[in-house]
């Protein structure tokens, strides 16, 4: 299938950065966006338990066919607690639970939101890959998984999208999966391009995050790592004056700069942000001033690891931590 280059990540309007807007604003925004062209919008099961799902599915009312409309499954909020479970009985469920709150009958990209890994991942495919043929959903993605699982879930069907995390500051699919899904003809969409905010200057201080925000667990914005991540920006700021853009479209024109096989899906409650973010697909950067980027802000010179080691239990991609590097 074909996904635009930027597309935009709806969780931050329902759930984990901070307050949210109220569902009207929330609505409001989205409602501009799909005038204004937004070719794509990223919702999960998870976000906001199912309100989210409910909150998309008003934006399209009348309009579905403006947009591609990508959800996930496989993770969701049970009883208060984020609980993954990749059974297949519960991805079935958790699909026609989808359908209803987005009041659609069919979700063009459909992601295993993570990997249970207490059940064979070709277990959790081949549910997918039913509910494919039922016509439920069109393409199969997986999200936050390594190479060896996507090789996995290859040989059960066809896998059209690997969500993963990718910024300059994230490089994980650099260890594989980057070149993997080149290979193999899989779109590479990027969430969190923007860095959780940090490469857009959207946090000054970390500790005037609202109090569930969840990059207060994050190891990279916690008192002993901030410092030196924010001793970046500076540099950031003006290699971004230089390329005459804003940081957050430099970042992502690094992000796309990967690959055309390469999307990303920064989110954003603004609609300000949400232009100034499409605008960055445009832009055209010295090759060279992005290798800068690439040098000034890469996995060497960022302080932390991306997660704190429960939530990085819960992914399978590939870890800098578990290869040696850092």
């Amino acid at each position: 299938m074909i996904l635009p280059r930027i597309g935009l990540g709806c969780m931050s309007l329902s759930h984990a950065y901070g307050v949210p807007p109220s569902e009207e604003d929330g609505l409001a925004m989205l409602r501009a966006a799909l005038d204004e062209g937004a070719g794509m919008l990223d919702t999960a099961t998870l976000y906001g338990g199912g309100r989210n799902e409910e909150l998309v599915g008003r934006a399209i009312a009348g309009r579905r066919d403006e947009v591609v409309l990508a959800s996930k499954c496989g993770m969701a909020m049970v009883d208060g607690v984020k609980t993954i479970d990749g059974r297949p009985e519960t991805l079935r469920a958790q699909l026609d639970a989808s359908l209803q709150r987005l009041g659609v009958e069919h979700i063009d990209l459909y992601y295993l939101h993570r990997w249970d890994k207490r059940v064979p991942i070709g277990e959790s495919v081949g549910a997918l890959a039913e509910a494919q043929r039922a016509g439920k959903i069109g393409a199969i993605g997986l999200s936050e998984v390594s190479v060896a699982r996507l090789r996995e879930a290859q040989a059960v069907a066809p896998i059209d999208a690997v969500q993963n995390e990718y910024s300059l500051w994230s490089r994980n699919p650099e260890l594989g999966m980057l070149e993997a899904t080149r290979e193999s003809g899989v779109a590479l969409v990027a969430f969190s391009p923007l860095a959780r905010g940090f490469l857009s200057e959207g946090i000054a201080d970390p500790a005037e995050l609202a109090e569930k925000d969840i990059r207060r667990g994050m190891p990279r914005f916690q008192p002993e790592h901030w410092p030196a991540n924010a001793a970046l920006l500076p540099a950031w700021r003006a290699l971004a004056a230089e390329a005459g853009c804003t940081p957050g479209q430099l970042a992502l024109a690094w992000v796309l700069s990967r690959g055309e096989h390469v999307v990303a899906i920064p989110g954003t409650t603004s609609l300000a942000h949400f232009r100034e973010n499409r605008a960055a697909a445009d832009l055209l950067i010295d090759p060279a001033l992005l290798a800068r980027a690439g040098e000034l802000i890469d996995t060497a010179t960022v302080s932390g690891p991306r997660y704190n080691p429960a939530s990085e239990a819960e992914v399978d991609a590939e870890s800098f931590a578990a290869a040696g590097e850092v």
